[in-house]
């Protein structure tokens, strides 16, 4: 098998022109794995520390530091990879290496095992023999933390061509719903500065109700029906509003306040309203009851945890216990290394709950993502529609579409 030969990194920039850092391995003198760490806006309290002190050069030097307790490592073992990163940090959040360290070294090895290898990364990462596409899950129009004032307080609208067959179609069609809702918004206010949010979807000066208006009237004018071809998706990211003193949701650009019933109830009108296929975050990160009431009343629509799950194993099975989502993000540089991913990942397909790979706001231009989202068979690939960071993992999935061992699309 191949071994670990070489390890190095370099501090660099992400999506959002902020500092992170791109790790280096070689396996057997020759095969390069390089992997960039992204970095998130809304930040779920429990997910592991980026870097320690915030500064990416600590990771680095870290790394450098301890270079040669990975030489000689498989690079395939994850796990041995995992376990050499844990010996220089005890703590169950990354808090002394940091969370991106421990995703760039132990993607970077697996890549660069895959290369040694020759196949694909996903075929690294899983032991099954047929692959299945997830569906593109793409941000048309944003605000909350990834947009400016007088957008909305949701954070994300989004949408999936659930109707598609191939993932041409799937990737075509969210490009189209993205273009038609430029021209709807540029329609209702000729002001309208074509600005976009951290992850490429337009950032109007509208209220929830009047963007969610918007998207469907942009379905609606391809000739799509909504639920059926293309279905809707929102992102409430409601810890972003929930003032813990006050016990109450606060959503200052729409003014006005929730209670915790009251932000069941205005959730639960949303999907309703908008035959959403998709609603992630719905309520606080804490609050796994309320999650589970909305999973009780909307089977047909994934309930997802992001905040609430945070890509942790144990946290996952708090959840599971009391029936809290039907499904949940995956976002590795949640977890850190891409050993804990895994077992998230693990944990959750066996208990039946949905997986939906995700990208960050403030992301680099690597792919592995994609291939992330196929070994885990998740349903979804949450990695925006337009911007060269959120578009390099969609080509890499038409890449991917020439491989004979991906057949179709997944049944979600």
């Amino acid at each position: 098998m191949p071994k670990i030969t070489s390890i190095d990194g370099r501090v660099l920039y992400n999506s959002r022109g902020s500092k992170t850092i791109e790790v280096d391995i070689i396996s057997d003198n020759n095969f390069l794995g390089r992997v960039c760490a992204p970095s998130g806006a809304s930040v779920g309290k429990y997910e592991a520390v980026s870097f320690p002190n915030n500064k990416p050069k600590e990771s680095l030097r870290i790394l450098k530091e301890n270079s040669q307790k990975f030489i000689g490592l498989e690079s395939s073992d994850l796990k041995s990879v995992h376990e050499t990163l844990k010996s220089l940090d005890n703590t169950s959040n990354y808090a002394k290496i940091g969370g991106a360290l421990a995703f760039a070294v132990t993607i970077a090895s697996m890549e660069s095992s895959s290369k040694a290898m020759n196949q694909p990364l996903f075929q690294t990462l899983s032991s099954e023999s047929s692959f299945k596409f997830p569906y593109p899950l793409g941000n048309i129009l944003g605000g909350g933390a990834h947009a400016g004032p007088g957008t909305p307080d949701i954070q994300e609208i989004l949408i999936c061509s659930t109707g598609s067959k191939t993932i041409q179609e799937a990737i075509e069609t969210n490009f189209l719903v993205h273009k038609e809702l430029r021209k709807v918004l540029q329609k209702q206010d000729p002001t309208f500065t074509n600005g976009r949010g951290d992850e490429g979807g337009w950032a109007p000066k509208l209220d929830n109700e009047k963007a969610l208006e918007a998207s469907v009237l942009a379905i609606e004018n391809l000739g799509y029906t909504l639920g059926k071809e293309v279905s809707l998706g929102v992102d409430f990211a409601s810890s972003t509003q929930w003032d813990e003193e006050k016990k109450m949701y606060i959503y200052d650009r729409a003014g006005f306040e929730n209670s915790p019933e009251q932000q069941i109830e205005f959730a639960a009108n949303i999907i309703e309203k908008y035959k959403l296929i998709y609603a992630e975050d719905a309520v606080h990160e804490e609050a796994f009851a309320d999650m589970s009431e909305l999973t009780k009343r909307f089977p047909n629509t994934l309930v997802t945890g992001d905040d609430l799950t945070v890509t942790n194993k144990n946290i996952l099975s708090k959840a599971i216990g009391i029936k809290s989502c039907n499904a949940a993000i995956l976002k590795v540089n949640q977890a850190g290394s891409l050993f804990d991913a895994m077992e998230f990942a693990d944990e959750a397909t066996k208990n039946n709950v949905k997986l939906i790979t995700s990208h960050r706001s403030g992301e680099s231009t690597d792919s592995h993502i994609s291939h992330i989202g196929l070994a885990t068979k998740s349903k979804m690939l949450k990695v925006g529609i337009v911007g060269g960071e959120r578009v390099a993992k969609l080509n890499e999935l038409l890449r991917l579409s020439e491989h004979d061992l991906i057949r179709g699309m997944v049944e979600i």
